[in-house]
């Protein structure tokens, strides 16, 4: 009998659903959330009743309310934790509503929780940011108390991964893999036979610079510019995330937008897009001697992978490492449904969540 996974998305402005079976989507929705709605809560915590209604409404609407095999949903900001399927439980849900971060993604599991219980189901998550298999020597960074900390595109990066291994004929778990994944943030991450081993907190600023954050900056220059007096803390990391990279230099995030003003002859979005993607480039290079370079493959996705511009950039200065891959965009929820799927069936082993404390 086939089965039927529901997948709940939560994101900034929007909750996606879908349910799936073995061979793709039956139904998709995303419900939009205004931010004249979101303004009456003060933290993500206080948008649990407000979302999980809507979620309720929508698949109600739609007939969609029950029958599941597997209730998914995307993983939140948790302790870090190796990556894989999680069954939902009162520890997980605990540490994301008392997470360190907010972020939509901490309501998942607790919606998806709730409505599997309603459809006496299971209910998962997989692969969360969070997930942290780094070797031990991929953590110090020269300063005890700063630690390197794994938060990256797991989901993604492994589902491309698998997608990659499986059109080859081979097993995720045997290959060498490093995996860029390029969107508004940007993880550059070693694939070392099924574990991460090591990858740039894309979350927080390491490594490449991305349209949206700034990644590795010089840090006496930074420790300065700190304590200059001239910015906020809030300020600063605004800086980091969410107005660095790109944005900081050309006012934009639009990818499309800088390679059309290239080709119209603008030189400083060329500087600046030719240097974000050398900033690429040599993170992929050091993931490549994080395999001791022994890579079968570099695989670039997320959004920006669609554009021929970036990919030949990145092709030039990367093929003599590896043969380059391109599976662009990325489906979350196709993978989180191919996870719970794998899980039911028993191709996937469910792992423990269990934190060092």
């Amino acid at each position: 009998m086939t089965m039927r996974i529901l997948v709940i998305n939560p994101g900034s402005t929007s909750t996606k659903l879908a349910v799936y079976d073995e061979n793709g989507a039956l139904w998709r929705e995303s419900i939009s959330h205004p931010a004249t709605e979101l303004a009456q809560f003060h933290h993500i915590n206080e948008q649990y009743d407000y979302r999980k209604r809507h979620v309720r409404e929508t698949l109600e609407k739609a007939g969609m309310i029950d029958g599941f095999d597997a209730v998914v949903a995307r993983g939140g900001l948790l302790r870090p934790t190796p990556g894989g399927v999680y069954r939902i439980d009162g520890r997980i849900k605990h540490d994301l509503w008392h997470a360190d971060m907010e972020h939509a993604s901490n309501l998942a599991a607790w919606i998806a929780d709730e409505i599997a219980a309603g459809t006496g189901c299971p209910a998962y998550i997989a692969d969360p940011v969070v997930t942290d298999e780094l070797c031990d020597i991929a953590r110090l960074t020269g300063i005890p108390e700063i630690p390197r900390i794994s938060a990256f595109h797991a989901l993604n990066s492994r589902a491309v991964s698998r997608k990659y291994a499986a059109r080859i004929g081979k097993e995720y778990e045997e290959l060498n893999l490093v995996v860029a994944h390029l969107g508004g943030g940007i993880s550059v991450s070693a694939h070392h036979y099924g574990r991460v081993i090591d990858v740039n907190n894309a979350l927080n600023g390491e490594g490449p610079f991305s349209p949206e954050r700034a990644g590795t900056v010089p840090a006496r220059q930074l420790a300065d510019l700190c304590f200059s007096g001239k910015y906020t803390h809030r300020e600063i990391r605004k800086m980091l995330n969410g107005r660095g990279g790109l944005f900081a230099y050309l006012g934009t995030t639009d990818v499309e937008n800088i390679v059309r003003q290239i080709h119209a002859g603008a030189e400083k979005h060329r500087l600046v897009l030719d240097a974000m993607l050398y900033t690429v480039a040599k993170e992929i290079g050091a993931m490549h001697v994080a395999l001791h370079g022994q890579t079968d493959a570099i695989i670039l996705t997320g959004g920006i992978a669609f554009n021929g511009y970036c990919v030949d950039a990145l092709r030039e200065w990367t093929e003599r490492l590896a043969p380059v891959v391109v599976i662009p965009g990325e489906d979350e929820m196709g993978a989180l449904a191919a996870n719970a799927i794998g899980a039911l069936k028993g191709t996937l082993p469910l792992q423990e969540y269990n934190p060092k404390d």
